[in-house]
């Protein structure tokens, strides 16, 4: 692949996902194979024989679980996937393995041994409900021939091409010759990434970046985080125990319906916003959460953006009921909806009336943003860390030209808008004709006023 060149971008368009089929980056998946089942059905009526319901099964579907669903993600997205991992040759083994190669995954490297039970995760389902999961796999430890195998596998895929990505589920397939063969290497991929139960077990990599969810990042800092306590600034304040623990450049923590938060050790700390999901629709969103974020860094995009990339892919999942995928079609669309998105001030107006009754607290920016650069990303993702809803007006093209001279804006209203919207930290834009935006925050009254790094309370705007 040519030299990356979203390098520049920081800001997640619609253009983006296009460009990283385009590049088609090589990227090897290193990791636990598992077969989700979906069973679907109807209940009305319960067992005679025991206080259960009796589902009659309506439909049978199969998808690639744990580390195949990362590869899957990836392959959507436009990777050149190949896959490396264990499982059984058994009738789920074969299917986990058919279901990767559709999909133009390289499968060469997965192993199917006659010693092994491939793990497989059944969930049977009445409307969007899931009623009981039902897991299988080895109980116990995996045959030493079939660890060592898998070793040598992982060894010499591992930095064959633009990233690699380790997912370690602890069943214990990466336990022990993986983990020496790995860490023992003398040559890396350009970006390598960890997703881990425990990614201090991979400490020896030193991962460009690891992705721990709340209860890992509780395990590792050794303190819980509470889903009713200020999880981000908890683990904010610890970055330095993450990095150090984990040996990683940078922490990505997914904290479910908080978002996420992306601590670097160069002081960066960007956060972003979940959509509202309910449990039984998350699964494998941080699957997919982690193959956007590992195929943006692949292709040179910013740490921020690829970020605000995989919070949008998961959100594509997290509305589907099911181990899903997002494609390239799916996360263009989905950008796609925020084009076009300025509100007339009068709308902006009405959805915070709903915030306020909620006890949401407004924050009111305001802006040229004719060329977005880091500055004003990470600008507005200060504004939005002080309050709840971030309201972004922007000057139209007139008053632009009338503030920059002749030749400005370089980006149409529209355009600037739209990509304003795409911002993760953003919650509404609306555009504003004067050259100052005194009589919007008159009408909109914030309870914070953010601007150039100032905060007003409101009253004093």
């Amino acid at each position: 692949m040519s030299e990356p060149i979203l390098s520049s971008h920081q800001a997640v368009t619609p253009e983006i996902p296009g460009m990283l089929r385009h590049l088609a980056p090589r990227v090897t998946v290193i990791g636990d194979a598992m077969l989700d089942g979906w069973f679907s059905g109807e209940s009305n009526r319960m067992a005679r024989e025991a206080p259960a319901p009796v589902v009659r099964l309506t439909g049978r579907h199969f998808a690639p679980g744990g580390a195949a669903n990362t590869a899957m993600n990836l392959a959507a997205m436009g990777a050149r996937v190949s896959f490396v991992g264990l499982a059984g040759r058994d009738e789920s083994g074969e299917r986990l393995r058919d279901l990767m190669r559709d999909a133009g995954i390289e499968v060469s490297r997965l192993i199917l041994h006659p010693g092994v039970r491939t793990v497989t995760k059944d969930r049977i389902v009445v409307g969007d409900q899931v009623m009981v999961r039902i897991d299988d796999g080895v109980n116990g430890a995996y045959p030493a021939d079939a660890l060592a195998a898998l070793a040598e596998a992982a060894a010499a895929s591992y930095a064959s091409g633009e990233a690699t990505v380790v997912c370690d589920y602890a069943t214990g397939t990466l336990d022990g010759p993986v983990t020496d063969a790995l860490t023992g290497l003398g040559r890396r991929p350009p970006v390598v990434i960890v997703d881990a139960r425990d990614p201090r077990r991979w400490a020896g990599l030193s991962p460009d970046l690891v992705t721990p969810n709340s209860e890992e990042t509780s395990a590792i800092l050794g303190t819980p985080l509470r889903r009713d306590s200020d999880r981000v600034s908890a683990v904010s304040e610890r970055s330095a125990e993450l990095l150090d623990a984990t040996g990683a450049a940078a922490v990505v923590v997914t904290l479910d319906r908080d978002g996420t938060v992306t601590l670097g050790r160069s002081g960066l700390v960007h956060r972003t916003w979940a959509a509202p999901a309910t449990d039984k629709q998350a699964s494998g969103a941080g699957d997919t959460f982690v193959s956007a974020l590992t195929i943006a860094r692949a292709c040179g995009l910013p740490i921020s953006a690829s970020a605000d990339l995989a919070q949008a892919a998961a959100h594509v999942v997290v509305s589907r009921v099911g181990t899903s995928v997002c494609s390239t079609a799916d996360l263009a669309a989905h950008l796609s909806g925020y084009a076009d998105s300025a509100l007339e001030p009068d709308e902006v107006i009405r959805h915070l009336e709903d915030a306020r009754r909620a006890g949401k607290r407004i924050v009111f920016t305001n802006g040229c943003f004719d060329v977005l650069h880091r500055g004003h990303t990470a600008y507005l993702n200060q504004a939005k860390r002080l309050g709840d809803i971030l309201v972004v007006a922007i000057n139209d093209d007139a008053s632009v030209r009338r503030l920059k001279g002749a030749g400005r804006p370089v980006n149409p209203v529209s355009d600037r808008a739209g990509v304003l919207a795409a911002l993760n930290c953003v919650d509404f834009v609306t555009v504003f004709d004067a050259d100052t935006p005194i009589p919007l925050i008159e009408r909109i009254r914030p309870d914070v006023y953010a601007k150039g790094g100032r905060l007003h309370p409101r009253g004093d705007a």
